[in-house]
């Protein structure tokens, strides 16, 4: 039945009035709220900025001078993809079982050394992957201490008396990585399972479960989702990585963009490559969240009671010691030694092949870049914290994609935009003011610095969020109420109250900067060093024994931060009136 013209006018009129009242509506929401427009302009530039490397990545990718798909798909995607692909899940399966093993032993048995055992374990991640790859080299390489030592043992006088395992190949580049990079799933685990419910595990028991049963049925399903964020963090540590692959002999995706651009002077090719990266970061992030299961895990009850010690003494409790410290010693003892051993014996050398400068350049910039990380995850924080509407939270959850794109993907992303807006500035400053402008940020510190911003932003937002999260809304009530406005409620109240989180998240921006290769080699100006691209081109040059106290301060600037990160996560238990400390070396129940 067709409507009759008094319903169409009625409707052709509703349909007249609805553009204006949304511009009414629209107007009234400015009008109710200019300075949350202000914030979140400012997140939106903050998100621009983020998706710029992936959106420009794309575009040389699909609209290359020349479609040399065929020629990566015959020849480089191929090896690099599979070599690629073995190193992730060889070293997730090896950190998967190091970190969990090791959790699980600290968390539920007590034995001796396992306080000490708890710290050290997460020293590793002090060790840049490429630095524990130069000093392994040095250790097991034929002309190492350890060959040298066989050799004399039993009498060989060639490689050919004896087999030796090659730690120049894909399956030393794994060892590497897992035995650096372990901690961040022992972290994960370490907290989950001192979080988890002592009931289920008693309950798990007195069923007849052994304790490794126990673990395989009840811990292990209850910390699948830190887990799979631990060993995400693991792999994408993988997939970035170029100084120890490339040292090591191993030609990944992050190599082969790395060749592909600078040796073969061909940006389209490497920009297909990096589509490829950027493909297994999506596919890794679908699959840790199909490996957290969209459930959630809480206790039903208010009270708990510390997590019951089995006590391991004699030959087990020795056992049990070795083993905790195992993964210490292979991932930060030894090559901090051999590192020691270079840095003193080669002192003068070392001082000499432009330490002072790298060291230089390297505390500005990191300075600058943790300074520049920190304020944008503080207008991304406090944004969602006035205004938490659907786009605010989207932002910060897209904070973390920075971390996710490996450095080679970031610099290649970058550099192009960058250029174009250098080429553009100088063409308007000729046409208009007959004079040149340069670069004004590709080539520069500048691109430098908004190269680390970006891929650290997410390490500082976690850690103002967290300090956001103990500020109580109370005090914005009363702060509007008092005439305050958001900033400067912002800089009179959230600020004094903020400073130890500005603080710690700008020291894990600062140490991250320091460590950082690929980015940088690609980014950096001419004749520009850091502490990082310093050690790597002496150990390009087989000369690594003069850049050991560069390499010994880049660790050495990473060790407080680790220390820092471990007593947050595997400080204490929920719900117990003792210190974190107490938490973790007594056994006596709680209320």
């Amino acid at each position: 039945m067709k409507p009759s013209p008094k319903h169409r006018t009625a409707e052709q009129t509703e349909g007249s009035a609805a553009p204006a009242q949304w511009m009414a509506q629209a107007r009234a929401w400015f009008a109710r709220r200019p300075q949350s427009l202000t914030w979140l302009t400012g997140i939106t530039v903050i998100l621009l900025l983020m998706a710029l490397p992936i959106a420009t990545t794309l575009w040389l990718a699909f609209s290359p001078k020349e479609n040399i798909w065929p020629h990566l798909l015959r020849t480089v995607l191929p090896s690099s993809l599979m070599q690629t692909l073995i190193l992730m899940v060889g070293a997730g399966f090896l950190t998967l079982v190091t970190g969990t093993a090791t959790a699980w032993l600290i968390t539920m048995y007590r034995f001796p050394g396992r306080a000490l055992a708890d710290r050290l374990l997460v020293i590793p991640l002090a060790m840049p992957t490429y630095i524990v790859a130069y000093c392994y080299v040095e250790l097991f390489d034929y002309s190492g201490p350890v060959q040298n030592a066989l050799r004399a043992l039993f009498g060989w006088h060639s490689a050919r008396d004896y087999w030796f395992p090659e730690i120049r190949s894909l399956y030393g580049a794994i060892f590497v990585m897992a035995s650096v990079l372990y901690p961040y799933v022992y972290l994960t685990a370490r907290a989950s399972f001192v979080q988890q419910s002592v009931c289920a595990l008693e309950v798990a028991r007195t069923l007849g479960r052994t304790p490794l049963a126990t673990l395989w049925a009840v811990a292990l399903p209850l910390a699948r989702p830190a887990l799979a964020a631990g060993l995400s963090l693991v792999l994408m540590e993988c997939l970035n990585d170029l100084g120890a692959v490339q040292y090591l002999g191993v030609q990944t995706l992050s190599q082969s963009i790395y060749s592909t651009w600078l040796q073969r002077s061909n940006l389209g090719g490497a920009a297909q490559i990096a589509t490829v990266m950027l493909a297994l970061i999506v596919i890794m992030f679908s699959m840790e969240r199909w490996a957290r299961g969209g459930a959630k895990v809480h206790n039903t009850t208010g009270r708990y009671r510390s997590i019951p010690f089995q006590d391991l003494t004699g030959w087990r409790g020795m056992l049990a010691g070795a083993i905790a410290m195992l993964p210490f010693v292979i991932g930060f003892l030894l090559p901090f030694l051999q590192l020691v051993r270079n840095a003193v014996v080669y002192a003068h050398a070392g001082l000499e092949s432009g330490f002072f400068t790298a060291a230089s350049n390297s505390l500005i910039l990191a300075a600058i870049s943790a300074a520049v990380a920190v304020a944008l995850a503080l207008v991304i924080g406090y944004a969602r914290r006035i205004d938490p509407n659907p786009f605010t939270n989207f932002v910060a959850r897209a904070s973390g994609l920075g971390y996710a794109i490996p450095g080679t993907v970031l610099a290649l992303g970058l550099l192009i935009p960058l250029a174009a807006f250098d080429n553009a500035f100088d063409a308007f400053f000729r046409s208009t003011f007959g004079i040149s402008t340069g670069l004004l940020i590709s080539g520069t510190m500048l691109a430098l610095v908004l190269a680390y911003a970006v891929r650290f932003l997410a390490v500082a937002l976690g850690s103002i969020e967290s300090g956001l999260e103990r500020i109580s809304p109370n005090l914005d009530a009363a702060a509007r109420a008092l005439g305050e406005t958001s900033f400067s409620a912002l800089r009179r109240v959230h600020l004094p109250l903020l400073l130890p989180s500005l603080g710690a998240g700008g020291l894990l921006v600062f140490v991250d900067s320091m460590k950082e290769l690929p980015a940088t080699l690609l980014l950096r100006p001419f004749n520009f060093e850091t502490l990082a691209t310093h050690v790597y081109s002496f150990a390009a040059l087989e000369q690594f024994e003069e850049a050991a106290l560069g390499a010994l301060a880049i660790v050495v600037s990473g060790l407080v931060p680790v220390l820092l990160l471990h007593n947050a996560v595997a400080g204490g238990r929920a719900g117990s009136r003792r210190t974190p400390r107490q938490n973790i070396d007594q056994s006596q129940p709680g209320d």
